[in-house]
């Protein structure tokens, strides 16, 4: 599946499984073992949640919007920006963990009762050089496929920190 050809039933059902898949690769994981980085300039699990988290706040956030009717134009937000305006990089695994699948939890609903049309519809947006148009559907395609990468990188990384 390529991230740019992603279908709103696809796209629902990798945003759906993301916190639990998460949640089920870090189980029975030490506080400490989250907080450690398993190798020279690689990230923790806190930090790589702290990026999905702030990922979903920025694009996950555009597409709420969108999906409430905003026309527009919105404000491009970087997620690296985002997160250093946060305090997601200094909570605990576990509480940043509730937070993004509530968050998740909440996001969905609106995305599913969307008709096919509504996915489509786009609004400008700003502050990233050009003007750009993006839509639900793009926004979906984004995160979607920007969560499954950092997914894997959590497997790897919890697998890591148990051995280490």
């Amino acid at each position: 599946m390529v991230r740019n050809s992603l279908r709103p039933d696809e796209i629902l059902a990798l945003l759906a499984g993301a916190p639990a898949q998460i949640a089920a690769e870090t189980r029975g994981l030490a506080p400490g073992d989250s907080a450690a980085a398993p190798g020279p300039g690689q990230w923790s699990l806190v930090q790589v949640l702290a990026h999905l988290r702030s990922c979903a706040d920025v694009w996950g956030g555009a597409m709420a919007a969108i999906a409430e009717g905003e026309r527009g134009p919105l404000r491009a937000v970087n997620p690296l920006t985002w997160v250093e305006r946060t305090n997601y990089r200094t909570l605990p695994f576990d509480v940043s963990l509730q937070a993004y699948t509530e968050q998740r939890h909440a996001l969905l609903p609106l995305l599913s009762r969307l008709p096919p049309v509504e996915w489509e519809r786009t609004v400008v947006v700003t502050g990233a050089g050009r003007p750009l148009q993006r839509s639900v559907l793009s926004y979906g395609r984004w995160l979607a496929g920007h969560e499954r990468s950092h997914r894997r990188q959590v497997a790897a990384t919890a697998a890591a920190v148990r051995i280490g």
